[in-house]
């Protein structure tokens, strides 16, 4: 008579564990892009704050705008950036005076700039 057993047979493991490395080879490479698309939002987000923080400065400030660096330690008149994130305003004096910004996060090498114009550009 033939005895009934537990468990599972080597093929079936196998195949699990190949079925397993498939789906793993297929979501990692998607959760690096994640990660990117997230450092470039925290970027772009710095800009878009730092835009709203140079308008009300020059509103205060007879139009003149400020020009510094910002981190996630260091602030520059106040606005203090994203973690990772290092943001560099550069003022020009006028007429009409105008102001642009870059910022770089420290996990990644893309770049984004800004500038009065209200252009928002990442490469």
């Amino acid at each position: 008579m033939l005895r009934a057993t537990r468990g599972f047979t080597l093929i079936e493991l196998l195949i699990v564990i190949v079925i397993i490395g498939i789906l793993a080879a297929i979501a990692i490479p998607k959760f690096a892009s994640t990660k990117e698309k997230a450092y470039v939002a925290a970027m772009k987000s710095d800009l878009r704050n730092l835009a709203t923080y140079e308008e009300s400065f020059a509103a205060d400030s007879a139009g003149a705008y400020f020009g510094g660096t910002a981190s996630g330690i260091t602030a520059m008149q106040g606005f203090v950036a994203s973690q990772s994130v290092t943001v560099t305003a550069t003022a020009t004096a006028g007429p009409p005076s105008s102001w642009t910004a870059s910022a770089t996060h420290g996990l990644t090498t893309k770049t984004c700039s800004f500038s009065t114009s209200g252009l928002l550009t990442c490469t």
